[in-house]
């Protein structure tokens, strides 16, 4: 939501397409040669959503810093949409990889860091059983079958316009009569949507009632705080009253952390005092190899021991053959040990409310209808004057045209945001300054967009 004429914000961003096409030629030579050899020029899709006439390609990422092929400097608020959280090839992470990489990197067999590590997870998060995956997506796929498993029940429950991956399950939403149906942009769903999954509004305790009370959802899958369609805060009172209602319900309640673990070291479930049955995470928690997690309570645990068929252990639809290697393992021991700790937390909320609070300044001072939200070290603002209260709102106030210019203007000015949304996360590498160089560009961005 912008007072801006459209006419501006398309010659500004003439403008700035120009510029980023001067400045990054080297970039726009290597997608040009790998588009014989990849699909769009780049290794994953999503890459081609970062804002500029081609992807920018990296050359060296180290803290919270990025320099590109072409030379250009960043400072990285992006760190890989939460995957370098711990900032980019931390020391610590580095060394545990390199001796463990010279040691062997995957046997299927169980590592030392394995046990320390699992009692690590739940020293900071509380459930007390741990196995570990390569991604957050096999992490909330795999607990998803396993309380599928275990209640009998066919369907789970997630919120509108959430983000759990690139599980089936989850890539639904509310259309404007308020049926489930498939989430814009979904590949290839299996099944219709409704047949797998209910579908509430993020705080409408009303309408979770409403659908748990059928019987047949085996879990909630929820993100404690919505992070892919802009920050949607609970209200106060709402993860108590989801957990009432999904214990009168008989279904089991899945915290996904992935994002949210910007919280604290144990994240939003130890920072608010949450009680799930099982808890997900991934990307953050090994500096950048890949990992994900999933634990339980001592009764899920009992559940899925119960229903192990344990001569196909293997094929049941829960695993991976490098799942829980030693080289993941080694680098998030050695991650939450040394970089993502107490302190580090203290001092990356603290930058979190500098950037918030430059955000408000500059909202204030030329009076745009915008707000910013923080959640612990990230924050995000939007362009609608107050805060959603779910994801529908959230994704209604998306404006295509300014979120393009506003990214590449950030980026051709050496802030590097995420590409999908305002969000910026702060690193145990993050400095004021950096804080501050984006807070500078805000306000000549806020300058021209209401001159």
């Amino acid at each position: 939501m912008t007072t801006a004429p459209a006419s501006l914000i398309a010659d500004l961003t003439d403008r700035e397409l120009d510029r980023f096409a001067a400045s990054h030629p080297r970039s726009g030579e290597l997608r040009e040669a790998a588009e014989g050899a990849l699909l769009s020029g780049v290794p994953m899709n999503w890459m081609t959503r970062w804002p500029g006439a081609w992807p920018v390609v990296f050359d060296t990422a180290a803290g919270a810093r990025l320099t590109d092929v072409d030379g250009n400097a960043y400072v990285d608020f992006c760190l890989g949409d939460t995957g370098a959280m711990a900032g980019h090839s931390p020391a610590p992470t580095v060394a545990a990889a390199a001796a463990r990489m010279e040691r062997g990197i995957t046997t299927m067999l169980p590592s030392e860091d394995a046990g320390p590590l699992g009692e690590e997870m739940t020293r900071r998060f509380g459930l007390r059983h741990w196995q570990f995956s390569l991604t957050a997506t096999d992490a909330n796929r795999f607990a998803i079958r396993l309380c599928r498993e275990i209640t009998g029940r066919s369907k789970i429950l997630v919120f509108d316009h959430c983000y759990h991956g690139s599980v089936d399950e989850t890539f639904a939403e509310l259309d404007a009569d308020g049926h489930v149906v498939a989430q814009l942009g979904n590949v290839g769903p299996p099944v219709p949507l409704e047949e797998t999954t209910r579908v509430v509004q993020f705080n409408d305790v009303e309408a979770l009632e409403s659908e748990l009370g059928k019987g047949d959802v085996a879990c909630v899958l929820a993100e404690p705080a919505l992070t892919n369609v802009g920050i949607v805060l609970a209200e106060d009172g709402f993860h108590a009253k989801m957990r009432e209602l999904t214990r009168a319900a008989g279904t089991l309640l899945i915290i996904d952390e992935t994002h949210t673990l910007c919280c604290g070291p144990g994240g939003y479930t130890r920072a608010e005092g949450l009680e799930p049955d099982l808890m997900t995470i991934g990307k953050a928690i090994a500096g950048g190899v890949p990992v994900g997690a999933y634990g339980m309570t001592d009764e899920v645990a009992e559940g899925v021991l119960a229903k192990t068929v344990w001569e196909a252990a293997d094929v049941g639809g829960v695993g991976g053959t490098l799942a829980g290697n030693a080289l993941s393992l080694a680098a998030a021991r050695a991650t939450l040990a040394e970089v993502l700790t107490e302190a580090a937390f203290e001092r990356m909320i603290g930058l979190g409310e500098r950037f918030a609070a430059g955000c408000d300044e500059v909202i204030a001072e030329f009076e745009l209808p915008w707000q910013a939200t923080r959640l612990g070290c990230r924050v995000e603002y939007m362009f609608l004057p107050t805060p959603p209260k779910n994801g529908g709102e959230a994704a209604a106030a998306f404006d295509t045209p300014l979120d393009a210019l506003l990214h590449l203007y950030m980026l051709n000015r050496g802030i590097l945001m995420t590409p999908f949304h305002m969000m910026a996360l702060m690193s145990p590498a993050t400095t004021e300054a950096d804080v501050d160089a984006h807070t500078a560009a805000l306000r000549e961005f806020a300058a021209e967009l209401t001159a």
